[in-house]
């Protein structure tokens, strides 16, 4: 969440800068850039509400807590990318068509600190995001890093513009049209990563290895039959069939199951909640 708030006040900074330099510059890449990170500010935001929401504990309303918020909040981000993509692409082609001046030198300087800012942003939050495994935060983070590409774009075009003179002034709208392609890769790619984590797409399967190995180790545990692994916010939720001796009485085999559940819930795999199922083992 700090890294979050800290993306949000960077971006507000550097979305205001962005615009007003394009602007004064006669730059619309920088403008679509500066609009862009406008929205940078927004899919923040989705995203720390998105992660607040997912650490609320359980309660009897939501057995299961609220950990889809936070896959809701990327698949939010996800889209906020595709549309921005969609967007900039029509003014930008509308300003190719449409004759206009070079954009200012100093434009330049800006989008320099501008690449800089963005990657370090990218960095702490991909880093961030590593760290607890959490989807909404990666896409933020790629959400920073497209912000970057869309500079750098802006800083080739604009060069080229610079560089070749009359004739050449469109180029800083084709190296936005260039920005909007790596823009909308990246937001379907991870809208599908966020969809499928919404529709409860089976973990990855060293997860499921992982927490299969894990209750395998119990004592009394004969083998494990099925082993259903989703994702549900930062962790997962566990469903899975133990087999067991089949003269084992009642009690006894409630008691492996709370056993087998603890030692999941204990893994170094965050686990939400386990039911377990009781299999007799084969003869």
């Amino acid at each position: 969440m700090r890294a979050t708030v800290m993306a949000v006040l960077a971006s507000v900074v550097l979305a205001a800068v962005k615009v007003v330099t394009g602007i004064v510059g006669n730059s619309y890449a920088l403008i679509a850039d500066g609009i862009e990170s406008m929205l940078d500010v927004v899919s923040s935001l989705v995203v720390l509400g998105g992660l607040r929401l997912s650490v609320v504990p359980q309660t009897e309303r939501f057995p299961y807590g609220l950990g889809k918020a936070e896959h809701l909040g990327a698949l939010v981000v996800a889209t906020v990318l595709i549309i921005a993509a969609a967007g900039i692409s029509v003014q930008a082609t509308h300003e190719i068509v449409v004759p206009h001046a070079a954009p200012a030198p100093f434009t330049l300087i800006v989008l320099v600190v501008v690449v800089a800012a963005k990657e370090l942003l990218f960095r702490r939050l991909s880093a961030s995001a590593d760290a607890i495994g959490s989807r909404a935060l990666a896409t933020d983070a790629w959400h920073h890093r497209s912000d970057a590409l869309t500079s750098l774009a802006a800083f080739v075009g604009i060069s080229t513009a610079l560089l070749l003179g009359e004739g050449y002034e469109s180029a800083d709208d084709w190296a936005a049209l260039v920005a909007c392609g790596i823009i909308a890769f990246n937001g379907i790619r991870l809208f599908r990563g966020a969809l499928a984590d919404i529709l409860d797409v089976a973990a990855p399967s060293d997860v499921e290895d992982q927490l299969r190995h894990v209750a395998a180790d119990v004592p009394g545990v004969a083998g494990i039959e099925v082993c259903r692994v989703r994702r549900s916010g930062l962790a997962y939720l566990v469903d899975i069939h133990v087999e067991v001796d089949g003269s084992l009485p009642v009690r006894d085999g409630h008691k492996l199951a709370h056993e087998v559940k603890d030692a999941l819930l204990r893994s170094p795999t965050p686990v939400l909640d386990v039911l377990v199922h009781i299999e007799p083992a084969p003869e």
